[in-house]
């Protein structure tokens, strides 16, 4: 993985492969960045990135300038690797290990980006759940962007957006 843009702009990160994860592909990240480049000020905003895995996102987030960012997995080794990565390239990243819709239920800040990316065999039923937890942590001109398997339909929520597909992945956007 690399990160896209920024102060790290090109920088390769390799992740250990005992890593129980699946990345944001960089032409997916790339794509998805391009989208928020033209929506957002990233000196300006508090991040939450759930599910974050690798921390893929959330470095690139930080190296745009983003001040206030909290990534959250359950993993104990990914939480480690964001740690290690995040001090290494000095970035400033606050990785929390806990299950991330546990999270959502006690934390009480508020963010301008959530960005969710749950295991693509996440139940389904749980999206909903995700939704509704994380829309009440968004400020109120926030928005959640959650990544998913294509197969996964989303507009049907409660303020959904519009979505954009890339290859097998969707982003869905809620406000």
């Amino acid at each position: 993985m690399r990160i896209i843009s920024g102060i790290h702009k090109g920088r390769k990160i390799v992740a250990p492969k005992q890593l129980p994860v699946r990345p944001t592909t960089d032409r997916s990240k790339e794509a998805l960045f391009n989208i928020l480049h033209h929506q957002l000020d990233f000196k300006e905003l508090h991040v939450l990135d759930l599910f974050s895995g690798t921390g893929s996102i959330s470095y690139e987030f930080a190296s745009r300038g983003v001040p206030h960012l909290t990534a959250v997995d359950q993993n104990k080794q990914c939480i480690a690797f964001i740690n290690k990565t995040a001090q290494n390239l000095n970035l400033v990243i606050t990785p929390i290990q806990k299950e991330s819709l546990h999270f959502l239920q006690a934390d009480s800040n508020y963010y301008d980006v959530i960005f969710a990316d749950p295991p693509y065999d996440f139940e389904e039923t749980y999206y909903g759940k995700l939704i509704d937890l994380a829309l009440k942590r968004l400020k109120t001109e926030g928005q959640l962007i959650i990544e998913h398997s294509a197969k996964i339909k989303l507009s049907e929520l409660e303020r959904f957006v519009h979505s954009r597909d890339y290859g097998s992945a969707t982003f869905s956007f809620f406000q």
